[in-house]
């Protein structure tokens, strides 16, 4: 499982679980509609759309959270290792080095 900090107050919170159950309840929901509309109660035909657009939001917005972690958290890995969204000096130092070098060799043909 993936423990995550949430809201930044270093709770430790199982974001997995907490999904499940957000699916569960949402399920059981459209479930119950399910058989309101069998028995011929329109109104739990409402019920039962809405638990599919509240379901299909919260999965959306469980995903899109997702992405932005794991940017964030590639973007945070590689400034810490000095390779994406850091300069090395030490490589534009030898890039400009070696350009100049081979403009001094042309500059003698």
């Amino acid at each position: 499982m993936n423990k995550e900090t949430v809201g930044g107050g270093g709770a430790s919170v199982d974001l997995l679980d907490l999904t499940e159950a957000l699916y569960r309840d949402v399920a059981e929901e459209l479930a119950s509609a399910l058989q309101g509309v069998r028995r011929g109660e329109v109104t739990e035909a409402k019920a039962a759309v809405s638990a599919v657009k509240d379901l299909r939001t919260a999965f959306q917005l469980v995903m899109e959270e997702r992405t932005r972690v794991e940017k964030l958290r590639k973007q945070i890995a590689g400034v810490a290792t000095g390779r994406e969204g850091a300069l090395d000096f030490d490589l534009a130092r030898a890039e400009i080095g070696r350009r100049l070098a081979r403009l001094r060799d042309a500059e003698g043909r």
